[in-house]
Order: C-alpha cells, then sequence, then structure tokens
C-alpha cells in the first residue's frame, strides 16, 4: 500500500474527536476560554442538550479582527512560546486546540470586541472553513455560537445519548469551572430556562451553596495545610454525611478540576473506621503547587495530571483531611477551661467523722411462701409440696397476712390472650426477619426480606412488560433536594418510574416531589428520602440496553431496592399473606439472583438435635 498524507480536513475531524466527545466538552472549552480572557460575567446557553445550539457570552478583553480568524487554526495560542513555557502553565487552555477542534465538527459563529473598539467583529466557519468576516454591532467581549454538532460525522451524533443524559454532562462541566472562579458570575440557560443563575459570591463556601444547596455546605469542615510541596484548602464532608451515591467529590490544582483515583485513596483513608464500607463523603480539595512539578499535559481535555511527588503528596492530602476531621470532631467533649463550670468537690480525710457510713442490711425469711394461700389449703396451688407456714417475728409481714383475700382470682384468664394465639396456618414470626410455619415433611423458614425481592422481581418484570402498576400514595408528599445532575437523572427516568408505581415529579431546578410509591414499599418521610438516594444511585449506573436483559436487570434492582426498605414484618395475617405470594411465584426457592429464600427442616434432622 501506498503512504499518502491525510487531508487536512479528515485529519482535523480526527484530532477533534480527542477534544470534542460531546456537547459537555464544548461547553468546557469554550467556559474555560472565557475564564482565561479575563470575564467576570459568563452565560452558557444550550438547546437541545447541545445538539442544535451551544452559546457562551462573556465580557472578557475580546479579540481583534486578525486574532479572531487566527484562534481557529490549530495551535493557536498566546500561551506557550518556548518549551520552558510549558512549566509554567496556569491558564485553562495553552495548546490552541479547542475552537480549531470545535469548527471541525460543527458551524461556529464568533462575535468578539475588545475595550475600546467602535465595532465588533464576526467569523463563520463549518468543517474547518473559513465562510465570512464581517464587521458588527455588539457589545465588549467574546460570543461563540456553536451549532448542529457533529453535522457533518452523523456516525458520531448517532452515538449521543439522550437529552437528559448529555444536559447532566453539561451541568457537571458548568459546575466544575463554576467552582474554580466564586469572584466570576456564571449562568446557564437550557431551552430558555435557567438552570443555575450564579451570582458572585464572597467565598468558596457561599459558591458552594449557591451551586450545590445549603445542605452540602453545612455538611463539610474546613480543611487547611501548607507544606513546602503543596498548599491545601478547601473542605472535607462530615462522616454521618457520607452517602452511597457518587458525587460532589473535587480535585482542583492551581485553578484546574482535575481526576485523580490516586488521591482519592489517600481521602478514603483518611476516613477509615469512621464510615461505613460502600458510602463516600463528599469533599472540594483545592491543591495549589509549583507548576514545574506538575504536567498538565498528560490528557488531551487535561482532566488527568501527573505529579513529580505523588507519594509525598498522597500522605500530605490524608493527613490533612484526616486532622480536619479530628479537629471538627461531633463527638461531645469536656472544656476544662470554662470558667462558669461547676468544681468537683474534694472529700478530705477526716469525711466520714462527720458522716459516718452505714451499710444496710438485708432481712432474709427462709419459711416464706408466696404460693400459700393461693390454693385449696395444700402447698403450691395444691399439690400437696406442704402447707405455707405462718409469717410472725422480725422479718415477716406479720400472721394477717394473706394474698387470697389481697388478689382477686380471675377464672377468665383464657380471654386475655385470645388475640395472642397462633392463627390456624400455625404461622411465626422470628425478629420480623424470619418466618416459621410447618410443611409436610417438618418445618419451613422463609427469609423475610429474600421472599420480598422475589415477589417484587416478578411484580416489575411484569409491569416492565407493559402491565398496570399499583401505587401507595404517600399520606403528605415528601420533597427531596437532590441536585440539579440528579433531578435530570429523574427526569430521564421518569416513564419507566412511573410504570412501576413511583410518583414523583420535578420540583424547581434541584428538588423532585415524591407523592407516591410501589405497593409494598414504605412511605414514611424518612425511609422514602433514604429511597430517592438509593434511586439516584441505582438509575445512576450504567445497564446493558439489549431487550429483555434489560428489563430483567431493572426489574432485579428495583426488587433489591424494594427488598431491603421495607417494614419490619410483625403480623401474622401479614406473613401468611408474604407466604402465599411467595408459593404463587415461578420460583419461590430462590431470588433472583440465585440466593436461597426457604429453607426446610425435616422431622429427621430435628430428631438428631435431641
Amino acid at each position: 500500500m501506498e503512504l499518502k498524507i491525510l487531508p487536512r480536513n479528515v485529519a482535523d475531524m480526527i484530532a477533534a474527536g480527542e477534544v470534542v466527545q460531546r456537547p459537555s466538552s464544548v461547553v468546557k472549552e469554550l467556559m474555560e476560554n472565557a475564564v482565561d480572557a479575563g470575564a467576570d460575567e459568563i452565560t452558557v446557553v444550550v438547546k437541545d442538550s447541545g445538539r442544535t445550539l451551544i452559546r457562551v457570552i462573556d465580557n472578557g478583553s475580546g479579540m481583534t479582527p486578525d486574532d479572531a480568524v487566527l484562534c481557529f487554526e490549530r495551535h493557536a495560542t498566546s500561551k506557550i512560546e518556548t518549551p520552558e513555557d510549558l512549566s509554567r502553565i496556569l491558564t485553562f487552555g495553552f495548546r490552541g486546540e479547542a475552537l480549531a477542534s470545535i469548527c471541525a465538527v460543527s458551524e461556529v459563529s464568533l462575535t468578539t470586541r475588545t475595550h475600546g473598539s467602535d465595532t465588533a467583529v464576526q467569523v463563520e466557519f463549518a468543517a474547518s472553513e473559513h465562510l465570512a468576516t464581517r464587521e458588527v454591532s455588539a457589545p465588549e467581549g467574546t460570543s461563540v455560537s456553536v451549532r448542529n454538532l457533529f453535522y457533518n460525522i452523523p456516525a458520531r451524533r448517532k452515538f449521543l445519548k439522550s437529552d437528559a443524559v448529555e444536559l447532566r454532562h453539561i451541568v457537571e462541566e458548568f459546575q466544575r469551572v463554576a467552582l474554580t472562579r466564586p469572584d466570576i458570575a456564571f449562568t446557564l440557560i437550557h431551552n430558555g430556562k435557567d438552570v443555575h443563575v450564579l451570582k458572585k459570591a464572597k467565598s468558596l463556601k457561599f459558591r458552594i451553596v449557591d451551586l450545590l444547596g445549603g445542605a452540602v455546605a453545612e455538611d463539610v469542615v474546613d480543611v487547611e495545610a501548607e507544606t513546602s510541596i503543596v498548599r491545601i484548602s478547601g473542605f472535607a464532608g462530615r462522616p454521618e454525611g457520607a452517602k452511597k451515591t457518587l458525587g460532589n467529590q473535587f480535585f482542583f490544582v492551581n485553578g484546574r478540576f482535575f481526576r485523580s483515583p490516586y488521591l482519592h485513596k489517600a481521602v478514603m483513608k483518611a476516613y477509615e473506621n469512621l464510615i461505613p464500607e460502600g458510602v463516600t463523603p463528599s469533599y472540594f480539595l483545592y491543591l495549589e503547587a509549583d507548576p514545574g512539578s506538575i504536567d498538565v499535559n498528560i490528557h488531551p481535555t487535561k482532566t488527568e495530571i501527573k505529579f513529580s511527588d505523588e507519594g509525598v503528596l498522597f500522605q500530605i492530602v490524608f493527613a490533612a483531611v484526616r486532622e480536619a476531621l479530628g479537629k471538627n470532631s461531633a463527638g461531645g467533649h469536656i472544656d476544662f477551661d470554662t470558667p462558669s463550670t461547676s468544681e468537683i468537690p474534694v472529700i478530705g480525710g477526716r469525711f466520714e467523722e462527720y458522716h459516718p457510713v452505714s451499710v444496710p442490711t438485708a432481712g432474709v425469711d427462709p419459711d416464706y411462701d408466696p404460693f400459700a394461700g393461693l390454693g385449696g389449703g395444700s402447698g403450691y396451688g395444691g399439690d400437696g409440696f406442704g402447707e405455707r407456714p405462718d409469717r410472725g417475728g422480725a422479718g415477716g409481714y406479720g400472721s394477717s397476712w394473706a394474698p387470697s383475700s389481697a388478689v382477686d382470682k380471675r377464672e377468665d384468664y383464657g380471654a386475655l390472650f385470645e388475640e395472642k394465639t397462633l392463627p390456624s396456618s400455625q404461622i411465626m414470626i422470628l425478629d420480623g426477619r424470619f418466618i416459621v410455619t410447618k410443611s409436610a415433611s417438618g418445618v419451613m423458614v422463609v427469609n423475610v426480606r429474600r421472599a420480598r425481592e422475589r415477589i417484587f422481581y416478578e411484580r416489575f418484570l411484569g409491569l416492565l412488560g407493559g402491565e398496570g402498576h399499583t401505587s401507595q400514595t404517600a399520606l403528605f408528599p415528601v420533597q427531596v433536594n437532590v441536585g440539579v445532575q440528579a433531578r435530570l437523572l429523574f427526569d430521564d427516568n421518569a416513564e419507566m418510574l412511573r410504570s412501576l408505581g413511583f410518583e414523583i415529579d420535578p420540583f424547581g431546578t434541584d428538588t423532585v416531589v415524591v407523592s407516591g410509591v410501589p405497593e409494598g414499599y414504605s412511605a414514611e418521610p424518612g425511609k422514602v428520602e433514604v429511597m430517592v438516594r438509593d434511586l439516584i444511585l441505582l438509575l445512576s449506573d450504567n445497564h446493558t440496553s439489549i431487550p429483555g436483559m434489560m428489563e430483567q436487570q431493572t426489574a432485579i434492582r428495583f426488587s433489591v431496592l424494594g427488598a431491603s426498605g421495607g417494614e419490619k414484618l410483625t403480623s401474622q395475617a401479614e406473613a401468611a399473606r408474604l407466604v402465599d405470594a411467595l408459593l404463587s411465584s415461578e420460583n419461590p426457592e430462590y431470588t433472583p439472583s440465585g440466593k436461597k429464600i426457604i429453607s426446610i427442616l425435616t422431622l429427621e434432622e430435628l430428631e438428631k438435635r435431641f
């Protein structure tokens, strides 16, 4: 085969694939450019989750007409001139790839005006081709409009996810940039509706409140540490606030967001023995280090960073978070310096002279018989164990003591226990977790949680197949703040959740209202909130899209959720209904994941135990 040089437009499309992976990539790059331009007000306008339009407007320094055209060329940058500049990077963008990559896979219109200029310039590109340049009227700053993303790469556009999923990614990138600069006002608008409107914040904590809600900001403690290698500041979540869902875990270095599974392990190590397994705390950690000790150029999207002293940094992060948690312990303590604290009296050596200590003596009557007198004059209930002697003397109650005259004897004790007797089915409940009943060959023991899991599974499988659902309405609707991203997650799965019996409606941009849950789920407000958090985790997990298998996996996930959050079994009638429903299922012996539900103890096995 003969070697050929790729045409420029094809090479640009391939290169663009490294930087522009989805609409959120465009939002990230354009927002970072706006921050680098010195803007203090940035607005992001999105239509159809970025498929139709992404527009980023800023009031930064703007560009000259020549630079407005040159910025679309590959590797056009004002940040780097010599190799040494690579070790002094403190800005978001520096390689000059963002606009070149974006215009290779979309139609781009850039309008910019420098401070003091009378007019603005508008430049239009499409598929890396310069279409037009004209003078227009516009405010100072820059506006970049990206339309019809991936219009010239249909295969790439086809693999974009649903609008709700793509919008969640856009919100995620927006939040990451907004958390780096509380001194900048940010606005995010989707299809004409405000998603985030963030004013300039006094501090990072105020920005967290505006962006993620007051509950998140109240649940963190300050982290501060300074060494010769790095300075660490920010916040770490309290152990009791750790959740099963991932989210609100942020690392920043020199103002740039980055991912680091290695440093995440350092944070989790600091929470050892403080949080249960399977939950993750929130954290917002800002690192400031010498740019020469960091390589920010190891990943096309610059979300992965290489540190020169990773091992030392691990220990510093661990120690900083651990110290912050120790200083802000929620446990009680004694303040020995408080002057108002009452003093503990000092007991002198001659205390007993003024307050003699007396030891009480216990009287014992060896002839005491509590059952005497209850029967017909003989022993314990008349069984011939001897009569109760008369009580007298110093330790007695006197000769007139007679329990038969002090306590009325009832003839209807049986009526008091009629409601407590076992039903005819002879069902017994052990600790609300097991049901014990007779079987043809001995005794049958049923695991309650696993039985519910099997029943829920078959019910949900039918509901996903198109059967009508039944929902139990909560006495009072429960309002749960879940954050913008999770709210969008519920929007994306609204139809499926409704088919299963969940009545969950949006309320504002970051809250949902639960007015109904599937039959068998708990409708208590506290448990509903836990259920919503678990739903977020469940809906966030990727699952197969193969028909048939998808329904089965979804039914399994929701059956486990319903079984784990159910009420403790206390009613024998309810236990009987549960056993009937289980025995009516297709496979009452095993859960969908293959765990045993029923165990039979035969009469022979019982005989061996005695």
